[in-house]
C-alpha cells in the first residue's frame, strides 16, 4: 500500500494540530538546527525593522515617518507571524490573520506614500492639474484598454484613498467576526462547504483585496515616472512581492493540503505540515525582503520639486546671467 495514501487511515492524521511540546519533542537534528535558523532569521528581520525604524524617525520628515514604518513593517511582521506559528501550530490561524490584516493596512499606506511622496494632497492635485488616471490596469480593468480615462479631482483622489482604505476596514472586521465564530464553533478554515462561514468571509475577502489593489494600481502607474529617482519602481515590485508570497503563495499550498496532496506527518496532520511549510518557506523569504527593503527606503530625500517652482528658479537664474552680462 502506498505510504502516502495509508497515512489518510491514520488516527493522528485526523486529529487537530500538535501542541508546541510535541513539536518540540519530535525534532531530530536536523529539524533543531532548521527551527534554529527560521527563528533567527525571523528574529533579524524583526531587528532590522526595529533599526529601521529609529532611522526613519530621526531622518525622514514628519509626514513620511507613519506611512514608510507601516510600509517597511510588512515583511518582518509576516516573519514574525509565521515564526509563532511555526512553534505553536494551534495559533496559525491567528497569526494568519494578524499578518494579513496587518498588510491589508499596508495596502492602504502604500497609496498613501506615494501622494505623500509628491508632496501631499495639494501638491499632487496642483502637479497633476488638467491631467487624468488611467483606470485600464490590473487587477480589475487590464483586458479594457477602452475604458475611458478619468479626470484628477479631489473627488477622484478620494475614491481612489477610499478604495483601498475599505480594505484594511472590513478585513479587521472580518478577522475579528472570524474570532468570535471561532469561539462558537461556528468557523472552520478547513470548511469549504457552501454552509460553512469561511467560505463566504474568505470569498468576500478576496473581491476586497481585488478592489483595494486596483487604485493603488491606478496611483503607481501614474506616479512612477515622476517617481523613478525616489526608486518607486523597485519599492512596488516588493510590495507586490509581499502580496503574492504572503496571499497566493500560502492559498496554494493550503488548498493542497486540504486536498490530501501534502501527506500528513505525525504529529503534524496533513493541513497542518502544509501550514508548516508555508510558514518556513514565507520566514526565508520575508527575511531577504526585509534586506532588500531597508536598502531601498534607508535614505532621506527631499520632496521632488514643484514645476512651477523649477519654472521660476529657471528664470532667476536667466535673470540673473544677464544682469551680470551688463555689469
Amino acid at each position: 500500500m502506498d505510504m502516502s495514501n495509508f497515512t489518510l487511515f491514520d488516527p493522528r492524521c485526523r486529529a487537530e494540530a500538535p501542541f508546541s511540546i510535541d513539536v518540540i519533542m519530535q525534532l531530530d537534528i536536523f529539524g533543531i538546527v532548521l527551527f534554529s535558523v527560521l527563528t533567527l532569521m525571523a528574529t533579524v528581520s524583526m531587528l532590522v525593522f526595529i533599526e529601521e525604524c529609529i532611522y526613519i524617525y530621526k531622518k525622514v520628515p514628519p509626514n513620511k515617518k507613519s506611512v514608510i514604518i507601516w510600509v517597511t513593517g510588512a515583511a518582518p511582521v509576516i516573519a514574525t507571524m509565521s515564526c509563532l506559528g511555526m512553534w505553536v501550530p494551534r495559533a496559525t490561524m491567528f497569526t494568519d490573520m494578524t499578518s494579513a490584516t496587518y498588510f491589508a493596512i499596508v495596502v492602504f499606506k502604500f497609496l498613501i506614500l506615494m501622494i505623500e511622496e509628491v508632496g501631499g494632497d495639494n501638491a499632487f492635485l496642483k502637479r497633476s492639474e488638467n491631467k487624468s488616471f488611467k483606470i485600464s490596469t490590473g487587477p480589475c480593468c487590464c483586458c479594457c484598454p477602452c475604458l475611458p480615462n478619468v479626470p484628477i479631482t479631489r473627488k477622484s483622489l478620494f475614491i481612489l484613498k477610499l478604495g483601498s482604505y475599505q480594505f484594511a476596514l472590513l478585513k479587521l472586521i472580518l478577522t475579528i467576526l472570524s474570532i468570535v465564530l471561532w469561539t462558537n464553533g461556528s468557523y472552520n478554515v478547513a470548511d469549504v462547504s457552501a454552509n460553512g462561514a469561511s467560505i463566504w468571509i474568505n470569498c468576500s475577502i478576496g473581491v476586497f483585496t481585488i478592489i483595494a489593489l486596483w487604485p493603488v494600481a491606478i496611483m503607481f502607474m501614474h506616479v512612477r515616472e515622476a517617481l523613478r529617482t525616489l526608486k518607486m519602481i523597485p519599492k512596488y515590485a516588493m510590495y507586490q512581492l509581499v502580496l503574492i508570497l504572503s496571499q497566493l503563495q500560502t492559498a496554494v499550498i493550503n488548498i493542497l493540503a486540504m486536498n490530501g496532496t501534502i501527506a500528513c506527518a505525525p504529529p503534524y496532520t496533513s493541513q497542518s505540515r502544509g501550514y508548516l511549510m508555508s510558514q518556513q518557506l514565507l520566514i526565508v523569504e520575508m527575511f531577504i525582503i526585509t534586506l532588500v527593503t531597508r536598502i531601498l527606503y534607508r535614505r532621506q530625500y527631499d520632496p521632488i520639486p514643484d514645476l512651477d517652482d523649477d519654472i521660476e528658479e529657471t528664470k532667476t537664474v536667466l535673470t540673473s546671467e544677464k544682469v551680470v552680462d551688463i555689469a
